[in-house]
């Protein structure tokens, strides 16, 4: 019997300890539909107020009017997400009874929403702009709820209410036409044009509270500003992330990128001058001021770009924004281009003195191996002239053109674009002998032949030096004997002669010497003396010498040779001039 009485007591014990911790149940005073506590936020008049929308969950606002206040209007604006919001206004039947007993505690706002009343609904709103909501005030509500929801992503809210009848001057105002217009594009600039703010007319000229701000981004118009700044950030964030995973790539960071870093990293002294003035001083404005026109430049040709005007209250840091418009720019005038026929020989001239100049040549090799020679040659050692080829827009070879022959070899593709391109000369760095080079008055030239190459796989052989020799004691008054360098191909030398007076002849013969370009199509058949084959395997030896006879005695003569070649252009040895001898 004892044992029994200590078990019952035992577990009347643990009934009671264990009672006491087990979860309490509510009242049966408590309504039904009782939630959590949850934090209420009172909207305040006359200030902006930033609210933090989570995704997909409501946010609830309260705030009461003035007994006197006629009128009220609600200021929503969105950052950079489409939001919904609606304002309601609640009226209670009965005051809430203060002897209810609450099994949690409540707040003012949350009691009244579950009291007895009605409920009616002033206006909703969906969508990424500002919305402002202009009305009077309902003298029977009790209170006025504001809900906001987004949908899409976590975003931020600006909210602000003001009391009384017409704008509260917070918001920089709109015109009635807030579209902006395109007046002009063009391949690197676009110029816009605005109806002007009322908020910007209406001030004295010393007062620069309000001015226009211009963004422009390849992207797309941005509904606010607070959207723009997101995007900014954004793209900072992305290039500092990007920074970021390229330094992990490094192991030993270079000492100065390091201590430019650390430099960085100390906060720069702020003035104490500085206040709501300087919220808008992040924003790369291209234009900004009081004019209702702006031309933005330096824009990339055939893109399209996204302009936004936003009007901004330096003075109490809110700002509106205009309608935005977008244009693509033009594209980059082609340049002509030239299309170069098979085994064409062709002078490239350039016309305009002192200026940068440039032409455009295509070339399709024959047969299957797509295989081409292209040689150029300068007329003027002063000029300089560079020559770019090129296939399906990637750069192959890109080189100076002199006096000497270039050779390029083309292979692999069923197209070339050659760009010759000449840079501008000082006037006074052009010579006398320059300008009688060429007739017509032309100021620079090349030479320039493109050819197929079926059977070749390179550049054909040069011979090791282009000068002639005149030997002395085989001069005589009729003849005289030259000899020059050949290669080891079989090819074509033809001997040209010309006559010099006795003026060129005494002035030494500098400036009767045969100018670089001018080849054998150039010249008289009556001075050509004679062509012949000539070929050595050792290029050491490749030496060929030729009797030019039938000259007068005591007379200058100069001596050109030429190199004829089935591809190319044919190459012209230095002129050489040697006087006959008076008495033999």
């Amino acid at each position: 019997m004892a044992l029994m009485s200590l078990s019952w007591c035992l577990s009347a014990a643990l009934a009671l300890l264990y009672g006491s911790l087990w979860p309490q149940v509510h009242s049966a005073l408590a309504p039904e539909n009782e939630v959590p506590l949850r934090p209420t936020t009172w909207l305040p008049e006359g200030k902006i107020t930033s609210i933090t929308l989570p995704k997909g969950r409501n946010r609830r606002l309260y705030f009461t009017l003035k007994k006197k206040a006629p009128a009220m209007s609600l200021t929503v604006s969105p950052c950079d997400s489409p939001i919904e919001w609606s304002l309601a206004a609640r009226t209670l039947k009965d005051k809430p009874l203060k002897s209810l007993q609450w099994s949690t505690k409540k707040s003012t706002p949350e009691v009244w929403w579950r009291g007895p009343g009605t409920e009616e609904k002033i206006h909703s709103f969906a969508g990424n702009v500002v919305d402002t909501y202009s009305g009077p005030s309902y003298p029977h509500a009790s209170i006025y709820i504001l809900r906001l929801r987004s949908k899409q992503q976590n975003t931020r809210v600006s909210v602000y209410l003001h009391e009384g009848l017409g704008p509260s001057g917070t918001f920089p105002l709109l015109p009635a036409d807030p579209q902006v217009h395109t007046l002009g594009v063009g391949m690197t600039s676009v110029t816009l044009s605005w109806a002007p703010s009322a908020s910007v007319t209406s001030l004295p000229h010393m007062q620069k509270s309000y001015d226009y701000c211009v963004l422009v981004n390849s992207q797309q118009n941005y509904p606010n500003l607070c959207a723009a700044r997101e995007s900014m950030r954004k793209e900072i964030d992305q290039k500092q992330e990007k920074k970021e995973r390229m330094r992990r790539v490094t192991v030993w960071p270079i000492l100065k990128e390091w201590w430019w870093q650390q430099w960085d990293t100390f906060p720069e002294p702020q003035s104490p001058s500085s206040s709501l003035t300087d919220e808008f001083s992040d924003l790369q404005c291209v234009c900004q001021g009081t004019e209702s026109v702006c031309t933005v430049s330096e824009l990339l040709p055939d893109t399209q770009y996204y302009f936004d005007v936003f009007v901004m209250d330096r003075l109490n840091g809110t700002s509106m924004a205009y309608k935005g418009t977008f244009a693509r720019t033009h594209e980059e005038a082609q340049p002509a281009i030239t299309t170069l026929r098979e085994g064409e020989l062709r002078w490239v001239t350039f016309h305009d003195r002192g200026s940068n100049s440039e032409q455009f040549f295509s070339f399709r090799p024959r047969g299957w191996q797509q295989s081409g020679l292209l040689t150029l040659q300068s007329c003027h050692g002063g000029e300089k002239v560079k020559v770019t080829v090129s296939s399906k827009g990637q750069v192959l070879t890109s080189q100076a053109v002199g006096r000497d022959l270039v050779h390029i070899w083309l292979q692999g593709s069923p197209s070339y674009l050659i760009h010759l391109e000449r840079e501008g000369t000082p006037t006074g760095q052009i010579s006398a002998a320059t300008d009688l080079a060429l007739p017509g008055g032309l100021m620079a030239s090349v030479k320039m032949q493109t050819s197929s190459a079926y059977h070749r796989r390179g550049v054909p052989s040069l011979p090791s030096t282009l000068q002639i020799k005149s030997f002395n004691r085989l001069r005589g008054c009729n003849s005289v004997t030259l000899a020059w360098m050949g290669t080891e191909e079989r090819s074509l030398y033809c001997v040209y002669r010309r006559k010099l007076g006795s003026r060129e002849a005494d002035a030494g013969g500098v400036s009767a010497l045969t100018a670089p370009c001018l080849g054998p199509e150039s010249r008289s058949d009556t001075e050509r003396v004679l062509c012949k084959y000539f070929q050595e395997l050792n290029p050491r030896r490749a030496v060929t010498t030729a009797v030019i006879g039938g000259l007068e005695p005591g007379m200058a003569y100069v001596f050109d040779v030429y190199l004829m070649r089935r591809w190319g252009i044919p190459i012209k040895y230095a002129s050489k001039m040697v006087k006959t001898r008076k008495e033999c």
